[in-house]
């Protein structure tokens, strides 16, 4: 009873077309970024912020780029952890060689210098599509962490290739508690997907879906193929790259190439499978699932040893893990390719219409 749109009327074409058009959706979310903001900062502690919370955001904010390029444009890409360490290592140049460079013009040069990756790396895109671009972008990872192990210029020729990330310091406040990175990497991450929010209901957005759904209708009906492939890929790397230097500035608090392994961009697929492809809400969704089902499987094993006393070693409890996500991604792919977002979306329109049937 309490979700329902009866009464709200609009008379503007720009009240009909809002990102929210329904008050109840306003109001959730002014009330989840009031929480996230506000009350979480206060009653948070240095686990949730270091451990859980940072993660999750800046993981998020990598399956939001990746979404975009792979669930908006239709464009596969297997390289989403090289496009993060683009913008990790960029990031770290940048403070370390132009004097006076604030931290976010250091995260925005290396969002850039992904972008500029995620081009050259895209332009297979034009000739070739699914799994065949999927190992083109497979190439662009090996080749940047290549690249960064030999390259000494780009780890300032360390020795141990482990560098510590520079401190973060905005407008002369240091930011250096947990709550502190916590609450710089959600202003950027709810920034970015506002902007993304806003992308994919523009010109833009609707090239990307046409160009996924039909690329030679597309092409047809005069979408450029080669400035609007490029451009998913240059928007996609962008988001990757921020997210990197937010990886190793704000939570691991280094720059090593280890971080970013093929591992991370199969866990950055994931998300977005199972959160759902072609999905802002899936997107936080899936990196929700992949950041917390871990932790709680490790709470669960712990249940089991203290009740029944079955002793279940880090191994099972990993094992385990990979088993569950192997089938949740079948599981989704066959049954709701939409992921966990299309649930929500069903479940909401079934609340709309509640007691009725649907």
């Amino acid at each position: 009873m309490l979700y329902r749109e009866a009464g709200q009327f609009k008379s503007t074409y720009a009240a009909d077309q809002q990102i929210f058009p329904i008050l109840q959706d306003r109001i959730a979310m002014l009330a989840l970024l009031v929480i996230a903001f506000v009350v979480v900062p206060l009653i948070g502690n240095q686990y949730w912020f270091s451990a859980i919370l940072t993660p999750f955001l800046v993981l998020s904010l990598a399956a939001l780029g990746l979404n975009i390029l792979t669930g908006y444009a239709g464009q596969l890409s297997l390289g989403t952890a090289a496009f993060m360490a683009v913008g990790a290592f960029m990031a770290y140049n940048a403070v370390l060689r132009i004097p006076h460079m604030p931290i976010l013009g250091a995260f925005a040069i290396g969002g850039l210098c992904a972008a500029a990756v995620g081009i050259a790396f895209g332009l297979p895109s034009l000739r070739i599509k699914g799994l065949y671009l999927a190992v083109a972008t497979l190439a662009c990872q090996f080749f940047v962490l290549w690249a960064i192990n030999r390259i000494g210029w780009l780890s300032n020729y360390s020795s141990s290739g482990v560098i510590t990330a520079q401190r973060i310091e905005i407008l002369g406040y240091p930011i250096e508690h947990a709550r502190d990175k916590y609450l710089l990497t959600l202003a950027i991450v709810a920034l970015m997907a506002l902007a993304a929010k806003n992308l994919m209901r523009s010109e833009t957005g609707r090239a990307f879906m046409a160009i996924r759904d039909m690329d030679v209708a597309a092409s047809v009906i005069g979408i450029p193929m080669m400035k609007t492939k490029l451009l998913a890929f240059a928007i996609s790397s962008f988001y990757c790259g921020v997210a990197g230097a937010l990886y190793a500035y704000c939570y691991l608090g280094t720059v090593e190439p280890e971080a970013f392994t093929l591992d991370l961009s199969f866990r950055v697929l994931f998300m977005i499978i199972i959160g759902g492809v072609g999905s802002i809400l899936g997107s936080f969704l899936g990196a929700a699932f992949i950041t917390l089902f871990p932790i709680f499987l490790n709470v669960v094993s712990r249940a089991i040893e203290a009740t029944l006393g079955i002793e279940m070693s880090h191994a099972v409890v990993s094992n385990t893990e990979a088993i569950i996500f192997g089938g949740l991604i079948i599981f989704f792919l066959i049954v709701e390719p939409n992921g966990l977002a299309r649930l929500w979306q069903i479940a909401k329109e079934k609340l709309r219409l509640w007691p009725f049937p649907h």
